[in-house]
């Protein structure tokens, strides 16, 4: 071998020593486990609380305090926190931040003055990490009239571009950001939704939200078996999961499972988080997304969820 085409033994330990440091500070290596364990929690956004029959969290929480650990708070940033999540948070109570209004799609617009500003409501919560449905969450310019949520184009593209946007919103907001998996009616690209969502995890260096009611409808969607593509899924990446219920409507003569938080939970979905409650070593937290619901149509769905996962998530 000529002299001139020999590597640069420098160069080598060089980037041999960046690699060491890769994998020491990557999110399964090391940062997960700096992740506080909350328990069972219920979710919220803006003014939920407040609605005709809708769940008492002050009532919850005195009387089963096993099933709201933590508050999972939804934020549109100009909104900002309601009474009912500024109480929680004046009484020193757990919370995640679940963002209701980033894009994920189009990191070179992602505007780092306006996270920073989204960064003050996340320390003003204390929030355990951020979280928030990885889709389109508005469709143009960010407007309350153009608020929707749309689920991402499933390819490598794609891909790419949320791995990128979560790593910026994780470096401003100083929080680990978990990508969730959105409900939808219809879904375009190349690549199945579970196939989309490991390779953005790995691309970012993160763990994720599984919401098992969002999962459950997009199977049946596709017409598969609630639990097709998860054993080859990275489990070890799932921190967070989400149970919910639908309600099927029939809109133009389509049949459609909705995201409707309903408290009566599909049996797919029950499915997926029992196969998932022994395959998530590093699970965190588990939400029931009850919160427009009177209290008493609840409490069968929490004592469920808390019997699946009684082995030492939910704490009694």
């Amino acid at each position: 071998m000529c002299i001139e085409r020999a590597p640069n033994p420098i160069r080598v330990v060089e980037r041999c020593w960046e690699c060491i440091l890769t994998v020491k500070d990557s999110f399964l290596s090391q940062r997960v486990h700096a992740l506080p364990k909350l328990g069972l929690g219920v979710s919220t956004e803006f003014g939920a609380f407040r609605q005709s029959n809708s769940l008492n969290i002050a009532q919850l929480f005195k009387e089963y305090p096993q099933f709201a650990q933590f508050l999972e708070i939804g934020v549109e940033r100009e909104k900002g926190l309601d009474d009912d999540a500024l109480r929680w948070i004046a009484n020193g109570l757990k919370t995640t931040y679940h963002f209701l209004d980033i894009n994920l799609s189009q990191p070179e617009l992602l505007d780092k003055k306006w996270l920073r500003e989204m960064k003050t409501l996340v320390d003003r919560m204390e929030a355990a990490w951020v979280c928030g449905d990885a889709g389109l969450w508005f469709f143009g310019q960010r407007h309350p009239l153009h608020m929707t949520l749309l689920p991402p184009i499933l390819c490598r593209a794609e891909s790419a571009n949320y791995a990128e946007s979560i790593r910026i919103c994780r470096d401003v907001l100083g929080k680990e950001v978990l990508p969730e998996n959105p409900p939808g009616t219809v879904f375009v690209g190349d690549l199945d939704l579970l196939s989309f969502y490991a390779d953005v995890c790995e691309r970012a260096d993160t763990g994720m939200l599984l919401d098992a009611a969002h999962l459950s409808i997009y199977q049946s969607l596709m017409g598969r078996d609630p639990l097709d593509g998860l054993a080859d899924f990275p489990t070890d990446r799932i921190i967070e999961i989400h149970v919910a219920g639908s309600r099927l409507q029939m809109v133009d003569g389509l049949e459609i499972w909705t995201d409707d938080h309903y408290p009566t939970v599909r049996p797919e979905t029950w499915k997926i988080v029992e196969f998932l409650a022994e395959r998530t070593p590093n699970l965190k937290a588990v939400v029931f997304e009850c919160e427009r619901n009177p209290m008493e149509a609840c409490i069968e769905g929490f004592q469920r969820i808390s019997t699946i996962f009684a082995d030492g998530l939910v704490q009694p």
